[in-house]
């Protein structure tokens, strides 16, 4: 099985590479229609919050249940003070077992930690980054707070919470196949007095999210020095808060948006900090969070707390060293599922449709794959996209053409790159090609947000509208103060120095309009 995601990024029409859009419906002709009625949801983050609201607005279900291991939702965004114990170094393999919880004192919820930092705010400017028809409240900064996130994610699992099994770690899913049907042996644990819980459903969606296991690549020495220096080599998962390297001497590996923004903050308090890298950052970047640029790391020299980068150079006596390179996906409640077809490298999920449906089985989801986008509205188009094809509105392509379609796109990305949306805009268009697909269906649910030109625009304005942000203090509820407005279709401009470029309303673009992922 080859399968994987193509991304068919069109401003109509669903998913099939064909010329024509007036020819999209007539390729869709799965024979055997969904029999729904149980569906499991593991994970009550930003994901998994929007798959319970959608499926449950879609009417077509009799049951649908969210398992979550915290005490609480949020995922990713439920910030605990202390983080993990657990760091491997190096971290290269996806099916590394899972950090053990936290527990504050006995018969109190366990804290699964995540690598939410304190003084952490969104890269996505709140307009953009907002579910469908719940804003941020006004007095949120324009790049809102992990706190102010978090609430507003609380606030909105509000109408889902009595779907919510809290506590409940999900221990292990199997596949039951009964007269050609497919369905889900699920086994769950509640975190607190140990007991199980199974159950059997009929469809599931995992959306237990990807900032769990971390990874640290193997370079020269690199044991050796973690063993003889424990507390230096740090992964972003493990960082908190700046004070620590007061007065130190600190090296941040990454430039991707957390390395940018540990870095930042880190410059404010250390004696000296340096931005390993693989590609150079741009210049305004490394201007803006105040450090000093250096190659890649080749080599870690344990004698003498050393380093040495790409081209020979040597730096010694360095205090701290954080890995900012990012997360595997893992999920270790289905490793042999996922060994080895599924799950290879840890960068990608093979075996997708639209980064979504699991084409040998499609009763099983992954929503919440793509990376650098803006994952709440996408999260609920796929859930919208979900609730439409498993109720019968909609009917999948044949698995034949589904199987191509994951070829090409891991043919010309990779599988590293499977799940990356490099274009700006990508997400948007993603997001619309999904809209216009799931309004095709004849069994009506929950309408999932769509962008139009102004989003598009916030989309592109994300990064020196956040650097104006930060310049200016971090307290700008809205773009406006900070210098930019939005005038009108097409004609985007910038208050201060730089002009932007427009970006075409997806919904007059070509047709044939295919983004390259």
């Amino acid at each position: 099985m080859v399968c994987c995601v193509a991304l068919l990024l069109r401003s109509t029409g669903p998913f099939l590479q064909t010329n024509k859009n007036a020819h999209l419906v007539s390729h869709i002709n799965m024979t055997a229609p969904f029999d729904i009625k149980k569906i499991a949801v593991i994970g009550a983050g930003p994901t998994g919050l929007a798959a319970a609201r959608y499926l449950s607005a879609q009417g077509a279900f009799e049951t649908v249940v969210v398992f979550e291991q915290q005490a609480e939702v949020g995922g990713v965004w439920n910030y605990s003070e202390y983080p993990t114990t657990s760091l491997h170094v190096p971290q290269t393999d996806p099916f590394c077992p899972q950090d053990p919880p936290l527990r504050s004192k006995p018969g109190a919820p366990p804290v699964f930690p995540t690598p939410m930092y304190q003084s952490l705010h969104a890269n996505t400017v709140k307009t953009t980054m907002n579910y469908k028809n719940a804003p941020f409240p006004d007095d949120t900064w324009v790049f809102p707070s992990r706190q102010s996130i978090y609430n507003y994610l609380v606030g909105y699992a509000k109408d889902v919470r009595h779907l919510i099994k809290f506590s409940h770690q999900v221990k292990s899913l199997a596949l039951r196949q009964t007269d050609g049907r497919d369905q889900w042996d699920l086994e769950a644990a509640c975190t607190i007095s140990g007991r199980k819980f199974t159950d059997t459903y009929d469809a599931v969606v995992i959306a237990n999210g990807h900032y769990a296991v971390s990874f640290i690549p193997e370079v020269k020495g690199i044991e050796a020095f973690h063993k003889a220096h424990p507390s230096t080599i740090l992964h972003s998962k493990n960082y908190r808060v700046p004070k620590p390297f007061t007065g130190k001497k600190v090296i941040v590996v990454g430039n991707g948006p957390s390395g940018l923004d540990i870095a930042r903050q880190i410059s404010q308090v250390a004696d000296r900090v340096y931005l390993s890298v693989r590609h150079p950052t741009p210049p305004d970047k490394v201007h803006h969070i105040g450090v000093t640029e250096v190659p890649r790391i080749v080599e870690f020299v344990s004698g003498k707390r050393a380093v040495v980068y790409e081209g020979g150079k040597t730096e010694e006596d360095v205090d701290a060293v954080i890995y900012c390179t990012g997360f595997f996906f893992s999920f270790p409640f289905l490793p042999e599922l996922l060994k080895p077809t599924l799950l290879t490298s840890g960068k990608g999920i093979r075996g997708l449709y639209q980064h979504l449906f699991l084409i040998q089985h499609p009763t099983l989801a992954f929503p919440g794959l793509l990376i650098r986008t803006v994952p709440w509205p996408v999260a609920e188009n796929q859930a919208a996209a979900l609730g439409a094809v498993w109720s019968n509105g909609l009917t999948l392509p044949p698995v034949e053409d589904q199987e191509k379609w994951e070829l090409d796109l891991f043919k010309r990305r990779g599988d590293k790159n499977i799940h990356v949306l490099l274009d700006n805009g990508d997400d948007g268009r993603y997001i619309n090609m999904l809209h216009d697909w799931v309004a095709q269906s004849t069994k009506k649910g929950k309408e999932p947000p769509y962008w139009r030109d102004e989003q598009f625009w916030e989309r592109g304005v994300y990064w020196p509208s956040k650097q104006e942000f930060e310049k200016r203090g971090g307290t700008a509820t809205t773009l406006r103060e900070i210098g930019f407005v939005y005038p009108g279709v097409g004609k985007w401009v910038h208050l201060g120095p730089k002009l932007l470029n427009p970006v075409v309303d997806s919904k007059r673009q070509s047709p044939d309009h295919q983004a390259s992922l």
